[in-house]
């Protein structure tokens, strides 16, 4: 089969030109949720309506269907659009200038409670992402949103 230009087996022609997104790149820590950080999250690229639906497709099915806005920094979000298409409903996108954010997204499912992920920047080295992908899955002391761990490429407490 020339995977170029044939559609893998099974697809249906007419839908040979849709796209999705791959699995997100994505560590939740044993019991997490709704604490002070619940894991970290690696996008691929900076479009956040592009990851966004994949993103909260992996998270818990019960509260993602209750999301109804995200919180993420202007700084690592700076084209962020006001709104995200999910499956099934539209989310409310939240621009933070806070410092705490820049590093953060918040993902606000209603009287479910809130994720709070370490977002670690797209174009992170694939070592140090995946270091801090390990850090944020343990469940002693994953790093904080809003340390900027990711930006300064260290978990907390390494030289």
């Amino acid at each position: 089969m020339d995977a170029i230009t044939q559609p893998a087996e099974g697809t249906p022609q007419d839908d040979a030109a849709t796209y999705r997104m791959p699995l997100p790149r994505l560590r939740l820590a044993p019991g997490a949720g709704h604490g002070p950080t619940g894991g970290a999250w690696w996008p691929r690229c900076d479009a956040l309506e592009l990851e966004l639906p994949a993103l909260l497709g992996s998270l818990d099915p019960g509260a993602v269907t209750g999301v109804t806005r995200v919180t993420v920094g202007t700084a690592a979000w700076p084209d962020a659009p006001r709104t995200v298409m999910a499956p099934g409903h539209a989310i409310d996108v939240v621009l933070s200038d806070l410092p705490a954010g820049a590093h953060a997204i918040t993902v606000d499912c209603g009287p479910a409670g809130l994720w709070n992920l370490l977002v670690i920047p797209p174009d992170e080295r694939a070592e140090v992402a995946g270091r801090l992908l390990s850090a944020a899955a343990t469940a002693d002391r994953p790093p904080a949103a809003d340390t900027g761990v990711a930006r300064e490429g260290r978990l907390p407490d390494s030289a």
